[in-house]
């Protein structure tokens, strides 16, 4: 109800029109501005589903994680400058005593010297430029398969410097570099280095056309005209793992032991020891990080659920959600000596939560790992489902979160559509009050003139 004082705009009596309507339009929006509240708060509850959805995904990538770190071995070294090394889960834990008699390396060969590395080399006419790689044994060549690799050398890159920027540019196997040896007339050669190391990558260089400039500078056949000298000759790595030898043409060597990748970095007097085994510092480091992620998920989920002032409070899914997190717990692991995780030092507490014993952890590890590891990662361990659960409350359209969001969502618009219709409503009530109170103006200025002249005749009788 709109007050006479409230209303009154003059001593005239006149109404004040857009403030009366305004008071009126201000009471017919109370449903948009509850509709509006009730917007916000699905909002709220979208956003809570939302960081519920993160923490989910990181318990999962936890639990992977542990699981990863329980399938997993580390290698140690007992000389990490002869070698380093590093193991998949497909490794066996095992010792090995290893020695290096030679590194793999790749040839490298060096031109004679010429006094401007960017002066023509030839007259520019063309040149093709060849590389074939093999094995050279005393000397003969036998080409490795892998086909003859061609630059062109004319006009345009006929120096020293374009020639290398010609090879390195091809991308052929071969790489160039320029190198000033300081001499006083002629200090810039011409190094070519194959790429890949071993014997079978040796290089075999051979020239056709042009006026035999580039032959006489860089051509080299192992059985015949060697006008580049050889600085670095290729060579096979050579070494021994428990008395076995082993040749390798590179220095990372990645079939020797199973599930285990070594890179040699030198030559040893003595033996150096290899050591595969489980990683059980890997182990505590995920277990710590999967409880930390259990935790940081159920609280979240027990606070925003909880009744009172929370967005979800009550919210059937959360509930639901909850319920099946903690029944993964009830049902002991299959298959090993252990069935539950506190044998594992994973103790689960009376709020909920879960809490980390580092100590039985470790001890558990030490003298039953295989058990600890069927605990979490076999079919029935808790890691499994714990997994199969994370991605079944995360399956996009029909997991549990998607579900309801989209409930909520669903709820948000329908309400959007109600205020669409209900703010149709008020441009049109807005127009009718606006008009009808005009007219009510119109009308009491009207009668305030009459009044008024009633007045003046009655004063004049």
């Amino acid at each position: 109800m709109v007050t006479t004082a409230t209303a009154a705009s003059s001593s005239a009596g006149t109404l004040d029109v857009p403030s009366l309507v305004s008071q009126l339009m201000a009471l017919e929006r109370q449903p948009i501005d509850k509709l509006n509240a009730k917007i916000t708060a699905n909002d709220t509850k979208i956003s809570s589903f939302g960081t519920i959805s993160g923490l989910v995904s990181g318990l999962q990538t936890a639990v992977q994680n542990l699981s990863k770190s329980l399938n997993g071995f580390a290698t140690t070294t007992s000389d990490s400058t002869v070698f380093s090394s590093s193991a998949s889960s497909t490794a066996v834990a095992g010792s090995y005593a290893l020695n290096v008699t030679s590194l793999a390396q790749s040839q490298s060969l060096v031109s004679t010297g010429v006094a401007s590395s960017s002066s023509a080399i030839s007259d520019g006419t063309s040149t093709t430029l060849s590389f074939d790689f093999g094995t050279t044994t005393g000397a003969s060549f036998v080409t490795n398969g892998s086909g003859v690799k061609s630059i062109t050398i004319d006009g345009t890159n006929n120096s020293m410097q374009g020639i290398a920027a010609a090879i390195n540019a091809a991308n052929i196997g071969v790489t160039a570099t320029i190198i000033n040896d300081g001499s006083a007339s002629a200090p810039y050669r011409l190094s070519i280095t194959s790429s890949s190391s071993g014997e079978s990558n040796s290089l075999k260089i051979s020239t056709s056309g042009g006026d035999g400039t580039i032959d006489a500078l860089l051509a080299y056949d192992p059985a015949g005209a060697k006008n580049l000298t050889q600085t670095v000759a290729a060579q096979n790595a050579n070494f021994t793992l428990n008395g076995i030898a082993i040749t390798s043409a590179s220095n990372t060597v990645a079939s020797a032991i199973q599930g285990v990748s070594i890179t040699l970095n030198q030559t040893t007097t003595s033996p150096a020891t290899l050591t595969v085994a489980h990683d059980s510092t890997a182990v505590s480091t995920a277990a710590t990080s999967f409880v930390d992620s259990y935790n940081a998920l159920y609280n979240q989920m027990k606070s925003r659920s909880a009744y009172g002032t929370s967005a979800l409070a009550g919210d059937g899914t959360v509930r639901l959600m909850m319920t099946q997190l903690r029944s993964v717990f009830m049902t002991g692991a299959t298959g090993g000596t252990m069935s539950l995780l506190s044998q594992a030092g994973i103790n689960s507490q009376a709020d909920g939560t879960l809490k980390l014993d580092s100590a039985a952890l470790t001890s558990a590890l030490s003298t039953n790992y295989s058990d600890v590891s069927n605990l979490f990662t076999s079919t029935s361990g808790f890691g499994t489902r714990l997994d199969a659960w994370a991605t079944s409350v995360l399956s996009v359209g029909t997991g549990l979160i998607a579900t309801r969001t989209s409930s909520i969502q669903a709820s948000t618009d329908g309400y959007n559509t109600r205020i669409s219709q209900l703010e149709n409503r008020m441009t049109t009530l807005q127009k009718q009050y606006t008009t009808q109170y005009s007219n009510l103006n119109m009308l009491l200025s009207s009668m305030n003139n009459t009044s008024s002249y009633l007045t003046v005749q009655l004063a004049k009788l």
